[in-house]
This record gives structure tokens, sequence and C-alpha cells, in this order.
């Protein structure tokens, strides 16, 4: 039923490299759109941070410097009918992945329990179903659970937190996404 106002609202985030490229600031604060209507809220903007993401930063990480992909993404749409938040911020480390994926392992943990997840690549393959159901889909592995990236995910489809850590494409290091996302019908809160 939501679905034609979800793809809607994913749409919106081609805006933000569209808006990022639109203006072109003097200084380095973050780009964002707000608006604020008696029909809902809209905020689309790169301020996405570890905090936003509901996870601490893992100590010595440095926010991505990725020419292709803004390295902070925040979406929220609230209304009467539903909501959706996503939050997604890339980092870098000096350190292997092992030791990131252990340290999120145990932050996560406050969440739920903790799935881990082996792919090629890391995505954002998060479908949410915006619906009135009160009960929401188990997350699980896609795939053959193989390849370099791991992804750690705790929650259920429509309320998820996952951290993606893969090798730094050949260099020392790794990169890592952290990823919030949270969809609700009629009835819930975001």
């Amino acid at each position: 039923m939501f679905r034609p106002i979800l793809a809607l609202a994913f749409g919106l985030t081609i805006a933000v490299p569209v808006l990022a490229q639109s203006q072109k600031a003097d200084n380095d604060q973050d780009k964002k759109l707000d608006i604020r209507s008696n029909v809902g809220d809209l905020h689309v903007g790169t301020d996405a941070d570890a905090k936003k993401a509901g996870l601490p930063l893992y100590p010595g990480a440095r926010p991505r410097h990725d020419e292709e992909n803004s390295s902070a993404f925040n979406l929220g749409i609230l209304t009467e009918a539903f909501g959706v938040k996503l939050v997604i911020a890339k980092y870098d480390s000096d350190d292997a992945p092992e030791k990131i994926v252990s340290y999120y392992r145990e932050r996560l943990k406050k969440y739920g329990k903790v799935l881990e997840c082996h792919t090629r690549e890391h995505s954002s393959d998060s479908h949410p179903d915006v619906s009135d159901d009160e009960h929401s889909k188990e997350l699980k592995c896609e795939g053959d659970n193989t390849g370099p990236v791991t992804e750690l995910k705790v929650g259920t489809e429509d309320n998820e937190h996952v951290v993606a850590v893969e090798p730094n494409g050949g260099h020392n290091g790794s990169t890592f996404a952290l990823v919030y996302m949270h969809a609700r019908g009629k009835q819930g809160d975001i």
C-alpha cells in the first residue's frame, strides 16, 4: 500500500548529490534540506555520523572521502501515514577488518542478537516494508554468504542496524559503513 510513497522517499535520495553539486559552499558545513509542513516533515542531508546511526565511532576512524558517493547520508520522512529514517555513514580506518568487526559486534549486542554475514560487496539492500503489521521479519544473510565484506546485522527488516566492514582495496586498513534504517506504517514511532 505504501510502496509508491516509499519509492518516492528513496527517490529523494538522488536529491543529495544534486543538492551537494548545486550548493558549492565556502565552508565545510553539512548540506541539508529540511521541510516542515502540516502534512509531514522531510530531512535530506549529508549530516549523518556514527551517533545518528546509534553507534559509537570506532577509535581512530576518519570519515571516508569517496568521489563517487557521499560519505554520509541522512534521510528522514515523517507523516501521519508512515515514516522512514535512513542513516548511512562511511569511514576509513588503519586497522584490520577483524578488529573493527570485533569492536562493533560488542556494541551491536545492545540492540539484540547479532547476525554475521559475508558478501562480495556491501550493498544497501534494505527493503523496508512500511505496513501496519505489528510483526516485522527477522534479518537474514543474502546470497551464498561468502566474500570479503563482513556485515553485522541486528534488528528486523523495518528496524535494523548494520555495520559493513571490508578491506581497504589493496591498501592497509579497512573501510566500513554504519547503517541505521527504521520504517513504520501508521502505527509506531520513529
